[in-house]
């Protein structure tokens, strides 16, 4: 009679899978922050106001280059 023995290496822990985790884990998170900002409402800010004209932008006296710094003013100086 013969036995034959099938080894599954699926089931066998190596030294990657926990680094795999771990960046894994990182990677959701730092998805997670990217998600959130842009997401918020000053970015939306920004969109809207890249949306609009060059006539309009003027109209209410920005620059199209000037606008994530009129949408973030009150959070950073430049």
């Amino acid at each position: 009679m013969a036995y034959n023995n099938t080894i599954s290496h699926s089931n066998v822990p190596t030294i990657k899978a926990p680094f795999a985790v771990i960046g894994g884990f990182f990677a959701a998170i730092w998805t997670g922050l990217v998600n959130m900002g842009a997401n918020s409402g000053r970015m939306r800010q920004v969109a809207f106001l890249q949306s609009k004209t060059d006539e309009e932008l003027s109209a209410m006296g920005i620059k199209r280059d000037e606008i994530v710094h009129h949408v973030f003013r009150d959070t950073f100086y430049v």
